[in-house]
């Protein structure tokens, strides 16, 4: 076994409390998933599938947990609500699985909260920022079934404004965002109002409908303006589109995206993409990141495309095993109470604690990124220079 195998082994041994690496037995525990496997956003939802499987298999070859197998039963839901919630209801009635992991979209997270909720099942959205996802905006209150890996949209919207700003000295930018989009629309609204907040100059915001593929008419009225940059509080496959096209009309912003961004998209966007700045969930420096993307690239036989998503996947497959641990069942309303109650666990991208008041990471930071030199390169992280 190589030295790093090792030393996974150790921790995972350590972690879940097992005495010996004993084979697990018995009926297995399933843990559900909902992935985008085909479609728009594909790219993301094979890597979570994936990061979760190889989570499975190191957890089941430590022992599994309560000396029981562990059985991923993942559905692709194509990026669509009807579907997510289709494989939700399968889920929770039909496989009786003890939690679900995914998606990474907002909007079909908020869609699932009242399966799981009816049901007892606790959720756990990966890159879902939106706060609708775990807080109920009618009634302020948190829904006691689903939680996030990810930050919020308030925050990364105050960090693409903060960094432009505080930063890079940017004082006037223009926002494109996809007005049916949960993701999209959240995020715009809390870039603009902390950017008006700092005193820059809003030259306006444009918009789209998703499946749309020429933004030439609202780059070329953007470019207009004189804006110094642009904010893509948007998803890759568009972002490229945009900063390609902007290009075309000989117009070169400084371009800044929150976490909608994927490495894939230099396949569309090209060298345009080059100097644009990015919000990052996770610094992909980390050693433990960079170690478990080894294993991936072991198991797989090729790197991970999407690091952010891998990791996500792993670690939320690793808070459900700690917490069926610490509840001492399989079952999902004690494995519920015992995920709200998380503390200080140490998970491969950083350290969980849970806010009972949000069901969000409390203080997760974030990761400010550039793309340079036709790869994605850390910079530092940052947060808002005040208190929210």
């Amino acid at each position: 076994m190589k030295r790093y195998g090792l030393f996974l082994a150790v921790v995972i041994l350590l972690s879940m409390g097992a005495a010996a690496c004993a084979a697990p037995s018995g009926e297995p525990i399933k843990i559900g998933y909902l992935a985008t496997l085909t479609g728009d956003g594909s790219t993301w939802g094979q890597h979570e599938r994936d990061g979760a499987l190889l989570a499975v298999k190191e957890l089941n070859e430590a022992g599994g947990v309560l000396g029981r197998p562990l059985e991923l039963v993942y559905y692709d839901v194509r990026g669509r609500q009807e579907d997510a919630i289709q494989a939700a209801r399968r889920l929770v009635h039909e496989d009786k699985v003890v939690a679900i992991g995914g998606t990474n979209y907002s909007g079909l997270n908020i869609a699932t909260a009242s399966v799981v909720t009816a049901a007892g099942v606790p959720q756990i959205g990966t890159a879902s920022t939106n706060p609708a996802v775990t807080v109920d905006p009618k009634t302020g209150q948190v829904r006691p079934f689903t939680f996030r890996m990810s930050y919020t949209d308030p925050y990364q919207g105050k960090v693409m404004a903060d960094y432009l700003i505080n930063k890079l000295g940017v004082k006037s930018a223009a926002v494109i965002t996809d007005v049916g989009s949960d993701y999209s629309e959240g995020l715009k609204e809390f870039f603009t109002a902390r950017f008006a907040e700092l005193k820059g100059d809003l030259k306006g915001v444009w918009g789209f409908r998703g499946g749309d593929v020429d933004f030439r008419a609202q780059l070329t009225e953007m470019k207009a303006t004189g804006a110094e940059a642009v904010a893509l509080p948007i998803l890759y496959k568009e972002m490229g589109l945009i900063m390609k096209q902007a290009a075309e009309l000989d117009w070169k912003p400084i371009f800044i995206g929150g976490d909608g961004f994927s490495p894939s998209m230099h396949e569309i966007a090209g060298d345009t993409m080059e100097g644009s700045y990015w919000v990052y969930s996770m610094d992909l420096t980390n050693p433990q990141l960079v170690l478990l993307l080894s294993r991936f690239e072991k198991e797989y036989g090729k790197p991970a495309a999407e690091p952010s998503n891998v990791a996500n996947a792993y670690d939320l497959i690793t808070w459900v095993a700690e917490a069926i641990k610490k509840a001492g069942k399989a079952d999902p309303v004690a494995v519920r109470d015992a995920m709200e109650n998380t503390k200080d666990l140490r998970l491969v991208h950083f350290t969980l604690t849970v806010d009972k008041e949000t069901h969000n990471p409390l203080n997760k930071p974030a990761a400010m990124m550039i793309w340079k030199d036709r790869s994605f390169n850390f910079l530092e992280m940052w947060a808002p220079q005040d208190t929210f």
